[in-house]
């Protein structure tokens, strides 16, 4: 609650006063030769006393609560977003459930894309995916919550995981992007394996990148020095296995630089979050916010009841209490 005008709050000193010297009133006395009459009816007189010093007492609060105008504001936030249009895209093949990152590379990787959304207040963010082939799981979106709920049910299987179709997740990123009016247009490019796929090339999909001024950076996952992990063999169960990235840092590196980003190699969880950390460097988001109140008035609230209770101060004297002429 506000109020637009309090200097008239002063004016419950004065009535504060007005209390006061009525409770330190004396009654004016009276001889009459019978008074028991007036004994009976001394309880409820005084109980009609103090009943009508407190509504005149309330009336006069209200009246000056409505005087200083109290209001209720309502604050409206206008978010004017130039911020980075990114779309994620993810590597979804099968080598992805490979443990030389904690627990895997899939949840790795996730853990660190639901991060680095999370950071990204003001801009649009889509997720596509792909592996022997590639499919859009989320277009550009300011609903954070959602997205990262997306990332969250992410699960190597939701396309064919025997192959990797690096060419292909890009063009599809770069289609969703194409037309975009954002100040900055990036895609972010995670994956762990040699692109063996799919109709488009790696190097076709960031020349067509490049043709809508579109900037890739490239995160290859995985150790790059041969890690022993323990894999569940459909035959033999939990055995240990020998893994190394079998990315082409050479491939995602021209990727990168011919769009005018980054390429990086991420060989354990810090890395990879570390990595993340430097592209929210590199490309910054930029919106702005304005907040302004709107204020109603609400002194009626005061006013209605102050003059309901000052019309029964004027009536209860006058049918309760009968005073002799």
């Amino acid at each position: 609650m506000h109020f637009a005008s309090p200097a008239y709050l002063l004016l419950l000193v004065p009535v504060a006063a007005l209390v006061w010297l009525e409770l330190r009133k004396r009654t004016g006395a009276v001889r009459f030769p019978d008074v028991s009459f007036l004994r009976q009816r001394q309880g409820m007189s005084r109980m009609l006393k103090w009943g009508l010093l407190a509504i005149n007492t309330m009336a006069l609060i209200l009246t000056v609560l409505a005087l200083a105008r109290p209001q209720r504001g309502r604050i409206y936030e206008e978010i004017e977003s130039r911020g980075v249009d990114i779309m994620l895209c993810m590597d979804v093949s099968e080598s992805m459930l490979t443990g030389d990152l904690q627990p895997d590379r899939i949840t790795a990787a996730k853990q660190r894309a639901v991060e680095f959304i999370g950071q990204r207040s003001g801009d649009r963010i889509g997720l596509v995916v792909f592996a022997n082939g590639a499919m859009t799981l989320c277009p550009l979106t300011l609903d954070r919550p959602v997205l990262s709920t997306i990332i969250g049910h992410l699960q190597v299987g939701i396309i064919d995981p025997t192959r990797t179709a690096i060419g292909m997740g890009l063009a599809s990123a770069v289609a969703r992007l194409k037309s975009s009016a954002a100040r900055s247009k990036i895609v972010i490019l995670l994956t762990d394996g040699l692109s063996n796929a799919g109709e488009v090339d790696p190097q076709t999909a960031a020349q067509l990148a490049v043709s809508y001024g579109i900037k890739v950076y490239c995160i290859g996952v995985g150790s790059q020095t041969p890690v022993t992990v323990m894999v569940n063999d459909p035959f033999f169960g939990a055995r240990p296995r020998t893994v190394a990235a079998d990315f082409d840092m050479k491939v995602l590196d021209g990727i990168s630089t011919a769009s005018g980003g980054r390429a990086y190699a991420a060989s354990d969880n810090q890395g990879l979050k570390q990595i993340y950390q430097d592209i929210g460097r590199l490309e910054p988001t930029r919106f702005k916010t304005s907040r302004h109140t709107v204020y109603s008035e609400r002194a009626s609230v005061f006013l209605l009841p102050g003059a309901v209770l000052f019309l029964l101060g004027l009536v209860i004297p006058a049918v309760l209490m009968r005073r002799l002429p």
